[in-house]
C-alpha cells in the first residue's frame, strides 16, 4: 500500500484589515488583523489572535505566532521569527490555554534574523539584527546579542 500524502493549501482566511493593507503572495494569514497602511511581504506567516497596528512593515519570511500584538509603525526586519509557547515541560505544549502573550510597543524596529519570546517591548525599542529577545524590555534604546542586552538608551 502507498502511504497517501495529506496537503492543506495556504493562504489568507479570515483576515480583519484597515484601509489600503499590501500582502505579498505567497503569505499564510488566517484569523489576525491588519491596520491601516500594514505591508506583509512574501513568506511570511501570522497567525489567529495577532493584531497588527497600522503603518507597520512586515518583511519577508518572518513568522509571528498566536497571542502577539504589534504596535503602530513598526519595522519587522526579514526572517524574523516570534514564539509563544517556551517549553517549559520540555516539550511542545499543545493547550493553547499555556501560551504567553507578547505586547510589541509602537515605533519598534526588529532587525533581520532576530527570534522575540513571548516578551513585552517598550515603545521606540531597536532590536538588532539576530538578536534573541527573552526577557521584557522596558527602556528605549538599542538591544543585541543573545540574549539581547542594552547597548545603549535612546532619547
Amino acid at each position: 500500500m502507498t502511504p497517501k500524502l495529506r496537503t492543506r493549501q495556504s493562504g489568507i482566511a479570515d483576515v480583519e484589515v484597515g484601509q489600503n493593507v499590501m500582502v505579498v503572495e505567497p503569505s499564510n494569514l488566517y484569523g489576525c488583523y491588519l491596520g491601516d497602511d500594514v505591508f506583509v511581504g512574501p513568506f511570511v506567516e501570522i497567525q489567529k489572535n495577532v493584531s497588527v497596528g497600522a503603518r507597520s512593515k512586515i518583511q519577508s519570511h518572518s513568522f509571528i505566532c498566536e497571542y502577539v500584538t504589534l504596535g503602530e509603525d513598526c519595522f519587522v526586519g526579514h526572517g524574523v521569527m516570534f514564539a509563544n509557547d517556551l517549553f517549559k515541560q520540555g516539550t511542545p505544549d499543545a493547550n493553547a490555554a499555556n501560551w504567553r502573550r507578547s505586547q510589541i510597543g509602537n515605533q519598534v524596529s526588529i532587525g533581520s534574523g532576530a527570534t522575540i519570546l513571548a516578551v513585552d517591548i517598550c515603545d521606540g525599542a531597536v532590536i538588532g539584527a539576530g538578536a534573541v529577545v527573552t526577557k521584557n524590555i522596558t527602556r528605549k534604546g538599542i538591544y543585541a546579542g543573545n540574549p539581547a542586552k542594552l547597548l545603549r538608551e535612546l532619547p
